[in-house]
């Protein structure tokens, strides 16, 4: 079924998807379908067949068990209640959505490894990725970009279930074509081939694209559309049962690794009714890792999605470059810019503030001066630099200067941010800093005859501390659990470079006739890929490791300190703390040789379920006492509305490091509570043994803030290997 299909139904009548759980494997496909089609039919009557098959979308017949139908809300109503039904949701169109070269090296940098043989070292132990499936749920792939060149590959793996079995190159015809460019540059950041001379617009952030995991091998499933009579700027649809499809497909094609840079702000309904979460824990079932961005309506706290606690939900942080472009003043003074958008030529001309040259009656005082469509004066604007105060990169600003006559535009950040996300305008357009907005706003106000000019740009590298949070990266605590910390690690998904679908433009809007191969984008789109790749290796390196195994590596190996060994700071310049970075930022090559791990299964995801009154398996009952969801045996700890002067929680850790090996424990307390763990001193003997401990948190009543969570840390070390975990606690009233 098309989008616009999709988009036309009746108010009444809409897409929903049916949750049935799994197949057990005793029917044929046809059979499968004629069980789907049997739902249909007990609720629209005596509809013939072929009415009810042209009313069934998707029929879900791998792995998961379910199917996709066009039904009035009655109908779906009725279904619910069926019996072996776990659930029904509207398959809303809007509900999902995309969270949208130096970046290795980077990572590399913050590992306090050298760069020459570091960013080597754990793709070659991981073989490359060779023989890893990573799949990419997006807006499908751009096949002919060089970074997919798949010249001196081998055969595609014999685990790989899906098409192209024979080892042939992949091409137009085999790929879920991307007309969108989010879903090329996500899958170029997990995999694909080195590419020399790579730049955005302009010849910025040249250099050598690489990616994570060059050997993968990536498998597409498109589920993200263009929206009939929208611009790709204003919005993909991304089907949820489309996504569950994709899920049923690439659990059944083989996959090792899922790479979702998608989701949708989560409700009280999550772990029934979205598609990412049920389909996951499919896949995590069968062992698939599964990576999710966090999402991208930071910084207002719980807005962090893709929560599911068998899910590895990133964040997104900076890294060290920076794309200076400066304004020089008439007085000689330099004001610092960002862009990676080509710049006028050296000279200077009048400089003049939006709010001063406006049409009469287009602007409120809440408007004034944001350079918005239609409201700046061609005859006072002609021939000028404007300064517009809008929001970070808005390039409808930009445009409307240039409609408007001006020569550049300067568009002045008005929150106080120590970061800015680049974008590749059609004019010359450059982004100050708040200080700098304020410069320059005093500047034209005390001058008689403004003057300025924008300086070309450069990229800068090792300028800046890093990393630093993203603004947009949505934040904790998590809104469906607070037991579980969301999210749980972050990883680079500021300006970053990679391939880019040559179907689509830089800005995704009709007045950009432009085509790159390769795009500076930012989200947590872009840090998802990053930690997708590091699984892959990871994967290579120890076959047999849980997807629990690698997120409890990844956690616990992470840092909480930048390059120059400080805090990792918000964009507002203030500490950071585990609801904007979980447990820190990812050092992959740590993460090989972690010591000890946070083990859970399939069976460990029902039981935490059960603690929120949930059934997503009718296999499994529920026992008569369900454990606090803060037993989880998760990499982090989190207590949410402690009730009483103390709690205590279980944790379970597994030695993977080395044989007859001692581990000592060091806590620090979140401030206002005091945290006791027994025993404080692990033995181990031998690989693959196992301890638990326990950990009690107490309140001190007379210190504690009971509005506000507060953090800490404990961590488990043999001298060799720290095994770091953040807190949260929260007490109630």
């Amino acid at each position: 079924m098309s989008l616009g299909d999709f988009v036309s139904c009746t108010e009444e009548t809409k897409v929903y998807i049916v949750y049935l759980g799994e197949h057990n494997g005793d029917k044929t496909l046809k059979e499968i379908e004629d069980h789907h089609c049997s739902f249909l039919h007990s609720v629209k009557g005596t509809t013939s067949k072929e009415d009810v098959r042209t009313s069934l979308v998707q029929s879900y017949k791998n792995v998961i068990n379910g199917f996709s139908a066009l039904l009035t809300p009655q109908e779906a109503d009725m279904i619910s209640g069926m019996e072996g039904v776990i659930s029904v949701f509207h398959s809303d169109p809007n509900s999902i959505k995309p969270h949208t070269t130096r970046s290795w090296d980077f990572v590399s940098l913050l590992e306090g490894t050298s760069l020459i043989n570091s960013g080597e070292e754990l793709p070659q132990n991981g073989n490359y990725g060779e023989d890893i499936i990573v799949g990419v749920i997006d807006t499908g792939v751009w096949p002919e970009s060089s970074s997919f060149n798949d010249k001196g590959m081998g055969p595609v793996t014999k685990s790989w279930n899906g098409t192209c079995q024979e080892g042939v190159a992949f091409n137009a015809s085999h790929c879920n074509r991307d007309v969108n460019g989010h879903g090329t540059h996500v899958a170029a950041t997990v995999g694909g081939r080195r590419v020399a001379n790579a730049s955005a617009i302009g010849g910025f952030a040249k250099g050598t694209a690489t990616r994570g995991a060059p050997n993968v091998r990536l498998a597409i499933y498109k589920v993200c559309w263009p929206v009939p009579n929208k611009t790709l700027a204003q919005g993909t649809a991304c089907l949820p049962d489309d996504i569950l499809a994709a899920f049923d497909d690439a659990i059944a094609n083989g996959v090792h690794v899922l790479s979702i840079s998608l989701g949708s702000l989560p409700i009280k309904t999550y772990y029934t009714q979205n598609s990412i979460a049920i389909g996951s824990l499919n896949a995590v079932k069968r062992n698939i890792v599964v990576a999710c961005s966090a999402g991208n309506s930071g910084p207002t706290p719980s807005t962090v999605e893709n929560v599911a606690p068998w899910i590895i939900t990133v964040g997104a942080s900076s890294i060290d470059r920076v794309f200076s472009s400066p304004i020089m003043l008439g007085n000689g003074i330099i004001v610092e810019g960002e862009t990676v958008t080509p710049i006028m030529r050296r000279k200077l001309h009048p400089l003049v503030y939006a709010g001063d040259v406006e049409i009469t009656g287009t602007t409120t005082s809440k408007t004034k001066g944001k350079c918005l469509p239609g409201t700046l004066s061609r005859y006072l604007v002609r021939g000028k630099v404007v300064l517009c105060i809008n929001s970070r990169s808005n390039r409808q600003a930009s445009m409307e200067v240039n409609r408007a006559g001006g020569v550049a535009a300067i568009l002045g950040n008005p929150f106080n941010e120590n970061e800015i996300q680049v974008t590749p305008f059609l004019n010359p357009t450059t982004v100050a800093y708040l200080d700098g907005l304020n410069t320059i706003l005093m500047y034209i106000r005390s001058e008689k005859n403004p003057m300025a000019t924008l300086l070309p740009g450069k990229t800068l590298i090792g300028t800046k501390q890093a990393p630093v949070m993203a603004h947009f990266s949505s934040k904790g605590p998590n809104a469906i659990d607070p037991n579980i910390l969301k999210p749980d690690i972050t990883a680079p998904g500021f300006n970053i470079l990679a391939a880019w679908s040559e179907a689509s433009s830089p800005l995704k809007i009709p007045e950009d006739r432009r085509v790159v191969k390769y795009n500076m984008q930012s989200g947590t789109s872009m840090s998802c890929p990053h930690v997708a790749a590091v699984i892959a290796l990871l994967k290579s390196i120890h076959p047999d490791w849980s997807s629990a195994a690698i997120r409890s590596a990844l956690m616990t190996t992470s840092t909480t300190n930048n390059v120059v060994g400080r805090p990792i700071t918000n964009a507002t310049g203030n500490d950071g703390n585990p609801f904007e970075y979980g447990a820190g930022h990812f050092r992959p090559s740590r993460a090989v040789d972690p010591g000890l791990i946070y083990d859970a299964t399939y069976t460990d995801y029902l039981l935490y379920l059960c603690s929120q009154n949930i059934r997503l398996d009718s296999s499994y009952n529920c026992p008569k006492k369900v454990p606090a969801a803060s037993n989880l045996n998760y990499p982090s700890l989190a207590i949410a509305n402690m009730r009483g002067s103390s709690m205590t929680v279980r944790r379970v850790v597994t030695n993977v490091g080395k044989d007859n090996s001692t581990y000592v424990l060091a806590v620090r307390s979140p401030p206002g509570y005091v945290v006791d763990i027994v025993p404080k001193i692990f033995r181990f003997s031998k690989l693959a043994e196992k301890h638990s401990f326990n950990i009690t948190v107490t309140a001190q009543s007379s210190i504690v803030s009971r509005n506000e969570f507060s953090f800490g840390w404990y961590t488990w070390s043999d001298g060799v290997h720290m095994v770091q975990s953040p807190i949260a606690v929260l007490s109630s009233a």
